[in-house]
């Protein structure tokens, strides 16, 4: 079995690709998904995150405000790389668990879908990569710019592409787009 990560800027896609994707009866992975499953109350992530980033982060019911940890993460480097050391680990194992789950189900091809794989522990999971790009501003909000500044910048992402999928028209262009891909990696397997 051959794990694809799926990747590019917040906006470009990802999620349209990966429902054209499983509706072919593909495999798929959302590691945004998995990264909101791995800080759920009473996770062993969240001690340490509270003591990087504040005892605040947690409400007055012990839930984690995502949204400050957040916006305190993406505001330099070094809070992005302290969100990335503590959460990753956890993260991977989750990807690395389905992708086995995929595997015991016969799948020859497992897609994990995240704005953030390259640079990433998870990167050396990837045999491949599909990078999605968005020919126009997607985000626009101060706190959306600053996770795209915390995101590698689409010529670096261009440069690990297997496969690009250019989100520049219509659903169906999008569609046929993904579809060619997918016809391209069922060929390599």
């Amino acid at each position: 079995m051959r794990t694809i990560g799926i990747t590019g800027r917040s906006g470009c896609g990802k999620s349209q690709v990966t429902a054209f994707l499983r509706a072919q009866g593909c495999f798929v992975a959302d590691a945004d998904l998995v990264a909101r499953q791995i800080l759920m109350d009473g996770s062993p992530c969240i001690p340490p995150l509270v003591e990087r980033f504040g005892a605040d982060i947690l409400d007055e019911e012990g839930h984690l405000r995502r949204r400050l940890l957040a916006d305190r993460a993406f505001k330099t480097a070094e809070g992005t790389k302290a969100l990335s050391n503590i959460t990753h680990p956890a993260i991977v194992a989750e990807l690395n668990r389905q992708g086995r789950q995929a595997q015991q189900q016969g799948a020859n091809l497992y897609f994990v879908d995240g704005a953030v794989i390259i640079g990433s522990p998870f990167e050396k999971e990837c045999n491949g990569f599909v990078v999605g790009i968005c020919a126009r501003d997607c985000i626009t909000p101060e706190m959306a710019r600053r996770r795209l500044d915390a995101q590698m910048p689409e010529q670096e992402l261009l440069r690990w592409a297997d496969y690009e999928i250019r989100n520049d028209g219509t659903l169906e262009q999008l569609k046929a787009r993904t579809m060619q891909v997918l016809t391209a990696l069922r060929g390599d397997s």
